[in-house]
């Protein structure tokens, strides 16, 4: 049912779009895809709700029917970024590309696009302010990653001589944000084979094995 408030704001903004623009999940998918777009091309801080609602063919009184703030935007369109970024690594671990090299296989699809990265890196960066409305959420996906890189897909489940397993993880999660920070600073130095040698070290013996035969 349709508010009182609601309907002034749509005869205001002008007609209302029916059909295929009304309030389905693949409507919001496809103003969450509009939005990372645009966080993508112009930053978190400098997107405007406006032109979001330009991307997505609606006008900005009914962008603020499905989202309304740019805040709950972002933490959708974070969201649909992780099950994209799970969707790729997904892709590459089936493809049967050897595990050290998983993780240089997509940054390689992450420096495909260079300003792409630099802004949502930029958008990681600041939400290590507590104060960020992002924080939490990467605070939470940074622990997805951890259970990820121990769940037996990649070679960093076992505790060595050296390093536990919690080490090997905070690695290579250092050796991934530290790469995209070499890669957006000189894009022509060679990087990538350095994430593989990286994950053939913190290898089990018995991963290093089966990789090899």
């Amino acid at each position: 049912m349709t508010t009182t408030a609601e309907q002034q704001a749509g005869e205001k903004a002008g007609p209302r779009r029916r059909g295929p623009y009304a309030s389905t999940p693949a409507r919001r998918a496809e103003i969450v895809r509009a939005a990372s777009a645009s966080f993508a091309e112009h930053g978190y801080e400098r997107a405007s709700l406006r032109d979001i609602a330009g991307r997505a063919n609606l006008t900005h009184a009914a962008l603020l029917r499905h989202f309304p703030t740019k805040d709950d935007l972002l933490l959708s369109a974070l969201a649909q970024r992780d099950a994209d970024d799970e969707e790729l690594a997904r892709r590459i671990l089936e493809s049967k590309v050897p595990k050290e090299k998983v993780m240089s296989n997509i940054l390689q699809e992450e420096f495909a696009n260079p300003e792409h990265l630099r802004n949502w890196l930029a958008i990681t960066i600041a939400a290590t302010n507590p104060s960020h409305p992002a924080h939490d959420f990467f605070v939470a996906r940074r622990e997805r990653m951890r259970q990820h890189f121990t769940s037996k897909r990649l070679a960093t489940t076992q505790d060595s001589k050296e390093l536990s397993a919690d080490d090997k993880v905070t690695m290579v999660m250092a050796m991934v944000d530290g790469l995209r920070i070499q890669f957006l600073l000189d894009p022509q130095r060679p990087t990538l084979h350095l994430m593989d040698t990286l994950m053939q070290f913190i290898a089990s013996p018995e991963q290093t094995q089966s990789a090899s035969s």
